[in-house]
């Protein structure tokens, strides 16, 4: 089997093999969105959600530990509105409700208590509530690391923000009565890291435990004793948050080519197909490792002479040619040549053209020798047949003198 054979059979049985799957299965394909080839992303209206949660603030300061942990405790409370970006990345924007009760080594520090005891006997207890604006940036661990997948229950999401907060405090007048909440001209900034343990309910509606720390820098702006301490925050919240339109995310749609009920034929063909693959792999290497044959191609005249009917003597245009050809000759002296004269037997007499051939050879010898080549390299010799044996209509081949090297 030649090469180019068995390749060209090699790889028609790989066609066929895919067009008749192809054939088989055409008609089983359906398609559906995979989640796990990746997401698109959607439009700036879709994924927005809000959310509102109320919890504790446990509050943390140097002073603070004097004071008992059950009394340290105050409420927490947030809303926000946010969008995600894509199944990890998100954002909300909204305000947070904060809390504090502490202690203070003197009676003119902001949030201080008039009337209650101290503590230990030397601090005042505290109590103080911060509000203001806040921003996070989102980032969903479940969806990062496991890859999105429509109606997941359980989301982790880690966060980070910052935001400014307005102290307010309790005011008391001159004679020491309660006069309410007041603001207590101090502005902080806050910094945040939290991580939201969400819970789908529906598609709408999703409960949280949202555990955080908040960091908040202690500048008094104005008045009374004021500090530059840092202190913070340790939150838990539960929340409620609402999903508006479009919730979910869309999935390029691939195809799904479903498992035939029994594949035991399948896989004897397949199992046939195989080993004439291997069997065709094994012809292919056979061939290929088979020694190449050496072709010895046979050399045409190194030159022939044409002759018009009945003519035996050199055109000027046949004497050029004769003489590149001794030219060639007189480089290769080693080199024997034959010279053959021919004439076609349909046109005149044997005698005739017995002559024709003898004149012919003898003419173009005279010449080679003339134009130095040595007489021992050449054998001049005739032939009664015909040179080109075309038939009648190309008798004109047939009229000629062949030049070629001995054997």
């Amino acid at each position: 089997m030649k090469k180019a054979t068995l390749i060209a059979a090699i790889c028609g049985l790989f066609m066929g093999a895919q067009t008749l799957a192809a054939q088989e299965t055409a008609q089983e394909l359906t398609y559906v969105s995979d989640p796990s080839q990746g997401v698109l992303l959607n439009r700036m209206k879709d994924n927005w959600f809000i959310t509102a949660e109320g919890g504790a603030s446990f509050y943390l300061a140097s002073k603070s530990i004097h004071r008992s942990i059950g009394d340290r405790f105050m409420p927490a409370a947030s809303i926000y509105a946010g969008k995600w970006f894509s199944p990890v990345f998100g954002a909300r924007i909204g305000v947070n409700y904060l809390g504090l009760k502490g202690l203070a080594t003197g009676p003119e520090y902001i949030g201080v208590l008039q009337g209650e005891p101290l503590v230990d006997g030397k601090y005042y207890k505290t109590k103080y509530a911060e509000v203001g604006p806040v921003f996070d940036l989102m980032i969903n661990l479940t969806n990062w690391w496991c890859g999105y997948k429509p109606g997941r229950v359980y989301n982790a999401t880690l966060y980070g923000g910052a935001g400014a907060y307005f102290t307010f405090t309790k005011h008391y007048k001159n004679n020491g009565e309660n006069d309410g909440w007041k603001g207590a001209h101090n502005d902080i900034l806050n910094l945040r890291l939290g991580l939201i343990n969400s819970f789908n309910v529906t598609k709408q509606f999703a409960i949280s435990l949202d555990l955080r720390f908040t960091g908040m820098d202690g500048l008094q702006n104005t008045g009374g004793a004021g500090w530059n301490n840092k202190y913070g925050s340790i939150q838990a919240y539960l929340g409620f948050t609402y999903n508006f339109r479009k919730r979910d995310w869309t999935a390029p749609v691939v195809p799904v080519c479903p498992e035939p009920e029994n594949c035991d034929a399948l896989r004897a063909r397949l199992a046939a197909a195989d080993a004439r693959i291997a069997d065709l792999e094994a012809q292919l290497k056979d061939c290929l490792n088979r020694p190449v044959e050496t072709v010895v191609e046979n050399k045409g005249p190194l030159a022939t002479v044409y002759y018009p009917i009945g003519v035996s003597r050199l055109s000027r245009e046949n004497q050029r040619v004769v003489k590149a050809i001794a030219y060639v000759m007189t480089q290769n002296p080693n080199q024997k040549y034959v010279v053959t004269g021919w004439a076609d037997n349909y046109t005149g007499t044997d005698n005739i053209n017995i002559r024709l051939r003898k004149n012919r050879a003898e003419g173009v010898q005279k010449l080679l020798v003339k134009n130095g080549v040595a007489e021992s390299q050449l054998t001049v010799t005739t032939n009664n047949g015909n040179l080109s044996d075309l038939g009648e209509k190309c008798v004109a081949l047939d009229r000629a003198v062949t030049i070629e090297e001995a054997k």
